[in-house]
């Protein structure tokens, strides 16, 4: 008994997401390459700061400042009793990591901003492929004398659909909601 999927189809499928993995791939290679000296450093910086290696980094450290400062280690004199030392340093740190994290951010939302314009431009691809399809098939169905139960949603669904028409509706569909809201509780 064979299978609804062909041994064959099988390798196309799997040649073309090769192809598509690998082109990915490629694309982000470029990209890295591409990247300047100050990124990768704030690539790297976010890493570590991002991971438990720092954390535990910081627990040894701040551990050991707390403690000598506290008088818990006789071998190793006070140097900052207050410990204000510690609370401006840690405050020091804690802005710039902050920085480099939202630079890091503002970098993946501009990736995620392309990627989601290739997602759009593709889905209108086959948002335009599929009404040519459905209005040729229409025409078959016609030419042979196929009955459609359902010929007014078909021809509305052969009509073409532009992204900015779906924009203004979305815009008008928020706004006609944001005025029937209803009055904040503060």
């Amino acid at each position: 008994m064979s299978s609804p999927i062909s041994d064959r189809q099988v390798r196309r499928t799997a040649k073309r997401l090769d192809r598509n993995i690998e082109a990915l791939l490629k694309r982000r290679e470029q990209e890295a390459r591409q990247s300047t000296m100050q990124e990768r450093a704030v690539d790297a910086i976010t890493r570590f700061a991002g991971s438990l290696v720092f954390v535990y980094l910081h627990l040894l450290i701040f551990g050991f400042w707390i403690m000598a400062n506290l008088d818990l280690l006789p071998f190793v004199p006070a140097f900052d009793p207050s410990l204000v030392i510690l609370a401006m340093v840690a405050s020091v740190e804690a802005i710039f990591i902050s920085t480099f994290v939202l630079i890091s951010q503002n970098r993946m939302a501009e990736a995620d901003d392309k990627r989601a314009d290739l997602n759009l431009q593709i889905c209108l691809l086959a948002e335009h492929e599929v009404t040519t399809l459905l209005t040729l098939a229409a025409a078959i169905a016609d030419k042979l004398g196929v009955e459609i139960e359902t010929k007014a949603e078909l021809e509305e669904l052969k009509e073409e659909v532009t992204p900015e028409a779906v924009l203004d509706e979305i815009e008008e569909k928020v706004q006609r909601r944001g005025a029937r809201k209803p009055p904040s509780t503060q």
